[in-house]
């Protein structure tokens, strides 16, 4: 059979039962009727809106929505994590209470699902998008060359993308600046007199940390400080604490070390006590983004601070002035900034020479 051309795909908004019905040339009658089983319709028809319907992104337990035209009040949320994680983690508990805050006050609700990968996470949004149950969609953790950027687009769903302007493409981007924060940690841990340092990042491909790789290693040349071998992991704090082991256990050991989050830092931390390093004394610790975690370990940790429950409200009011049909550029949030407390301090003085 034919496939749909570029020109019959309904474009910048969700197919309906009536761009089917265009397409196959029938009325809209046979193609709910095809759709739901119902007699009537032959046999090479039937199967002809069903291949429509898929190229399209049309999905069979739409009919109802799509006839009624009616919104559903809701934007989706698709997070590619072990659902076990997804409570461990501080960033995102916070990121969706603020997202929560702004989509209740509009008499909206959140679709959440957890999967696998970005592949499944891409079919959840295809499918709430083609059932009618979102009106538009957030995206987080985005990759270089994400695949889900330009599939979003093409099926024209409204769409925030929490990450840098660099990897969104035409999606509207709400993001932080990385690079300054990393700046401001260097500096002061310059400043403290450390000239080694280290950084457990997160997970390689992601656009925010191939930024913060490249701000990292190029504040530490301007700065002349040495960096230690960056050591990527999953961000877990068994994986944060493995990456410590490996920079610690080294003869050049790095005297500060900047974690990509709270967990790790805290694993870090850890694994410093039990090989007999001295927090600040013989290593100083940074944790990227603050939570109440890295405040009530001894000693509290410095992090990088940011208002994330205001973070995902900026998100979620960007993405309801799309749905409304509003026009934006994205929004730049505040960039995190340094909180020093107990786990930073001038290095240890080398040893003197015999």
């Amino acid at each position: 059979m034919d496939q749909v051309s570029p020109q019959q795909r309904p474009a910048g908004r969700r197919p309906t039962i009536a761009d089917i019905a265009k397409i196959v040339g029938v009325s809209k009658v046979s193609v709910s009727n095809a759709l739901n089983g119902q007699p009537g319709v032959s046999e090479a028809t039937r199967a002809r809106i069903a291949e429509v319907a898929e190229e399209i992104g049309f999905v069979r337990n739409s009919a109802a929505r799509a006839l009624s035209g009616a919104k559903s009040s809701a934007v989706g949320l698709a997070l590619a994590r072990p659902a076990r994680m997804l409570g461990t983690e501080p960033f995102f508990m916070e990121l969706i209470g603020g997202i929560e805050n702004i989509l209740s006050d509009a008499s909206y609700s959140l679709a959440l699902q957890v999967v696998s990968d970005h592949e499944r996470g891409l079919e959840a949004y295809r499918r709430w998008w083609g059932e009618r149950q979102i009106d538009g969609a957030i995206l987080v953790d985005l990759r270089e060359d994400d695949a889900r950027v330009p599939a979003l687009e093409e099926l024209g769903l409204p769409t925030v993308v929490i990450g840098h302007p660099s990897g969104s493409g035409g999606l509207t981007p709400v993001w932080s600046d990385d690079a300054a924060a990393i700046r401001e940690t260097l500096e002061y841990l310059a400043a403290l007199g450390h000239h080694r340092v280290g950084r457990v990042a997160g997970l390689t491909g992601l656009v925010h940390t191939s930024l913060r790789d490249v701000a990292f290693t190029t504040v530490c040349q301007e700065l002349g400080l040495e960096a230690a071998p960056v050591v990527h992991t999953d961000y877990t704090g068994v994986e944060g604490a493995r990456a410590t082991r490996r920079l610690l256990l080294t003869p050049d050991r790095p005297t500060a070390i900047l974690y990509d989050n709270d967990i790790m830092a805290v694993a870090g931390l850890s694994v410093a006590q039990e090989i007999g390093l001295q927090v600040p004394g013989d290593l100083s610790i940074v944790a990227w983004d603050d939570s109440p975690l890295v405040q009530v370990v001894r000693p509290a940790l410095t992090a990088l601070t940011r208002d994330i429950h205001a973070y995902g409200a900026h998100a979620a009011r960007t993405l309801l002035a799309l749905i409304s049909g509003q026009k934006s550029g994205g929004y730049e949030d505040t960039a995190p900034q340094l909180t020093p407390r107990g786990s930073t301090a001038a290095p240890p003085l080398p040893a003197a020479r015999p």
